[in-house]
């Protein structure tokens, strides 16, 4: 029988320096953040153009340290808990890992003070991150952001390219012509211009590479 295949990813969102900051900030944390990071499309490896790395990361870093954990029925959460223990431990031990490794922990990767019990964990942003860490190549199915700088469009490109998964992706810029660019060179089944994981139900999905083969609602 014909099938369709979609499964993990490690997608990139790629945010150039003409961008207004606090939007791409918020931007990129949704697309790594929401549902917990435990979406198959959760653009997980954010390259930043090194004219604004700094003030990009600090803001993030800010932003994240004020998103609410806590039990989803309590008012302003943003952030429950993770699927299950298994999954828990999982990226306790990614994130060990990324450390052991030389990448710097800048925020999260442990349970919030003030929850003692379930599957918690802070939003987690890692930097000083090389293409050969495990963090940077796999999927690790939680809250956990990684960062890599780039300084050219060509070199961004080659950096989102750099995984064996093709599911999804993101270009932020003010740049049009820039965005359509990218848009074609990433090798991906879908790429957001100026956001991440918008729902468009109606739209074909699918992936490139390890991601799967064929589209939902595509046609043969």
């Amino acid at each position: 029988q014909p099938v369709t295949l979609e499964l993990g990813g490690k997608s990139p969102i790629v945010v150039f320096d003409d961008v207004d900051i606090d939007k791409a900030v918020e931007w990129t944390l949704f697309g790594c953040f929401w549902t917990n990071g435990q979406i198959c499309s959760a653009t997980s490896r954010l390259l930043i153009h090194k004219n604004i790395a700094k003030e990009f990361i600090d803001r993030m870093v800010a932003w994240s340290k004020n998103i609410k954990v806590s039990d989803p029925l309590e008012e302003g959460c943003r952030l429950g808990p993770v699927v299950s223990e298994g999954q828990y431990e999982k990226i306790k031990k990614f994130v060990a890992n990324a450390k052991s490794e030389g990448a710097t922990i800048l925020t999260g990767g442990v349970r919030p003070k003030h929850l003692e019990k379930g599957f918690f964990i802070e939003p987690t942003i890692i930097t000083d991150i090389n293409t050969s860490m495990e963090i940077w190549r796999e999927e690790v199915f939680g809250p956990v952001l990684c960062v890599k700088e780039f300084s050219t469009e060509e070199e961004a490109i080659e950096l989102a390219n750099d995984t064996h998964y093709g599911l999804a992706g993101a270009v932020i810029s003010g740049d049009r012509e820039r965005c359509q660019r990218l848009a074609e060179e990433i090798d991906a089944g879908c790429i957001w211009v100026n956001c991440s994981q918008p729902c468009f139900c109606q739209a074909p999905w699918g992936g490139n590479k390890r991601s799967g083969f064929g589209r939902e609602l595509g046609e043969g």
